[in-house]
């Protein structure tokens, strides 16, 4: 049995790194990455970024995809994956804490005003303009599991009125819990910033369309750290032109990178991100030596994904 690590990415963490810190913990264990990967038929295990479409076939005896994160729907909606493979995911604290901190730094750029304050300056005009107050502001927070719930305490810790929305009934304290399709559009016709950290399901799909975007508090702010096909992006970008929402911060999109002739890249309502909120897997990556240990041992591994669910 192997291990192979595979990120595929050339601008991230390399796989020669993630390897040596899986070897630091079990120096046992036959780590390989793609330099090294010898008789691919020994590979029983797999840690990626996303899954290609022929991983599969060359890894013919494959029981376990690992995510090297969170969002696993590009991998349990791969076509060629056989049922029988399992899938993994992370659930680390360091990028939770980035994620909610990416939150925090984009809504306070709104409510100081930054943008504004800069313009003035490469005019070399000073011209005072009050900043909003945190306590007469209400930010929504849409997904309220690990890194949700990370990100509603620090906007609450900050001083904000927060909700949260989520499938399930949840409770967090000092956060505004509401849950079901019905309770949406009644959370987004409430907040001055709406920051969405959901998955991408069938259920997600799309659901900031024209319908909703317009159920929007009028002049608010909309930001995405999620998945991007969470955003109809021309819908999106009609409903900007239109003052609802005022401005949208996105760190994802529906294709990554974005294409340079999009239109939302020059759109003065948008500020883009590289996929950037969460970056550092801090303490998680000792989850992925850890199951595969456990597959090798027949243990219950560690956050299984439902792939009939996608999470």
């Amino acid at each position: 049995m192997a291990l192979l690590i595979e990120t595929g990415l050339t601008d991230w963490i390399s796989d020669d790194d993630i390897a040596h810190d899986v070897r630091q913990q079990h120096p046992d264990m036959d780590v390989r990455t793609p330099a090294t990967l010898g008789d691919a038929n020994e590979v029983t295990m797999v840690a990626v970024v996303g899954l290609s479409d022929d991983h599969p076939k060359r890894l013919p005896n494959l029981q376990l995809v690992q995510k090297l994160g969170a969002g696993v729907e590009t991998i349990v909606s791969n076509p060629n994956l056989p049922s029988h493979v399992r899938v993994t995911r992370l659930k680390p604290d360091a990028p939770a804490q980035e994620i909610a901190e990416w939150f925090v730094a984009y809504v306070l750029r709104h409510q100081r005003h930054m943008a504004f304050h800069e313009a003035a300056q490469r005019r070399a005009e000073w011209v005072p303009k009050a900043p909003l107050y945190a306590p007469e502001t209400v930010v929504g927070v849409l997904g309220l599991g690990h890194i949700g719930t990370r990100s509603a305490a620090m906007l609450r810790a900050v001083g904000f009125q927060v909700m949260g929305w989520s499938r399930s009934p949840k409770q967090i304290e000092g956060v505004t819990c509401l849950h079901g399709n019905a309770a949406l559009p009644e959370l987004l016709g409430q907040c001055d910033h709406v920051c969405s950290i959901l998955p991408s399901t069938p259920e997600t799909n799309g659901l900031f369309d024209a319908g909703m975007l317009a159920a929007m508090k009028p002049g608010s702010q909309l930001l995405n750290a999620g998945r991007g096909d969470l955003i109809d992006e021309t819908a999106l970008a009609a409903a900007l032109n239109n003052g609802t929402p005022g401005h949208a911060v996105l760190d994802v999109t529906s294709t990554e990178p974005l294409p340079s002739d999009h239109r939302l890249w020059a759109h003065p309502g948008v500020t883009i991100t590289p996929h950037v909120s969460g970056w550092h897997l801090g303490e998680a990556l000792t989850d992925v030596g850890e199951n595969f240990r456990r597959l090798s041992t027949g243990d219950p591994l560690l956050h299984e994904v439902d792939r009939a669910r996608g999470y």
